[in-house]
């Protein structure tokens, strides 16, 4: 019997995280693995001073975006899914860019706004200005690290921009051009070890132009196309990842990715298309350590 390790936050204890915990720890027990769960917080000392036993297990599960945490599980020897750099490729917005970009993946065009610092601030923002003319209004500023659609904005005049990007001096931010064949709308395309297990179409029903389901858009099955799919697996592979939630926006000459989630919230895609995403990941973690 394979025996892991699930890592996860100590301080997001909400109902919503609680659910994809049990979630996983039921999928894991009905594959017959044995699943230890415990905090970053309860791991941070054992880790650095050597009273962690890592040798106890076969595996982590890293439900969690402590990058520091998960590379130092990896530096003690342990298999960890998702690895530690995965993890923050996806986190950081403007790291999955450039990343992909790299490897010619289409996204919509973006500029990485110049780094600043919180008790600097940006005296001046004439590069805001720039990259909105570059781009073109209206202009999406998003927030790297966020998530659920919440750190990003949609402007329509550069007045506004400034002075949202000003506000948010010492943040890391990036503009980028607003799809708009894909306005409130994408697929979220579920990768697990290489291959697509499900799909969902996500829809705004509030006009805005994001499709997140927690800001209440709406859901339904979707088949990606050839392109659409072949897309969402080659980012994964590309950033090192055995699963993850794949946004695509449907853009005039064929898709473009927009973001990768290396953990995705997957209650909505059971409730949708009836596939459970944790079944499927402790499958392929069974698959690539047994063989």
């Amino acid at each position: 019997m394979l025996h892991g390790l699930m890592v996860v936050n100590a301080f997001l204890r909400t109902t919503k995280f609680d659910d994809i915990y049990h979630t996983l720890l039921s999928a894991a027990h009905g594959e017959g693995m044995e699943l230890d769960v415990r905090t970053n917080a309860e791991l941070c000392c054992e880790t650095a001073t050597g009273a962690f036993a890592a040798g106890a297990f076969d595996f982590v599960l890293f439900w969690d975006k402590d990058v520091q945490l998960a590379w130092q599980l990896e530096q003690l020897g342990m298999r960890v899914f998702n690895g530690a750099s995965a993890i923050l490729a996806c986190d950081d917005k403007a790291l999955t860019w450039l990343r992909l970009r790299r490897a010619g993946i289409p996204m919509p065009r973006t500029i990485l706004a110049p780094k600043t610092f919180a008790n600097v601030g940006y005296p001046q923002v004439s590069f805001a200005a720039e990259a909105a003319r570059a781009l073109g209004f209206p202009v999406v500023l998003k927030e790297c690290f966020g998530s659920f659609g919440q750190q990003v904005y949609l402007f329509h005049d550069v007045d506004a921009l400034c002075q949202k990007v000003q506000s948010l001096a010492g943040t890391p931010l990036l503009f980028q051009e607003l799809i708009h064949e894909s306005y409130g709308r994408d697929a979220r395309i579920n990768v697990v070890g290489g291959r697509v297990v499900a799909c969902m179409l996500r829809q705004s029903t509030d006009g805005d132009f994001r499709s997140n389901l927690t800001r209440g858009g709406a859901m339904a099955p979707y088949s990606p196309t050839r392109a659409e799919a072949e897309l969402a697996v080659r980012a994964t592979e590309l950033l090192g990842l055995d699963f993850a939630g794949v946004d695509v926006l449907f853009g005039r000459d064929g898709p473009l990715l927009c973001e990768v989630n290396s953990n995705a919230h997957f209650k909505t895609t059971l409730e949708c298309t009836g596939v459970n995403m944790a079944v499927e990941i402790m499958r392929h973690i069974s698959r690539r350590l047994e063989g």
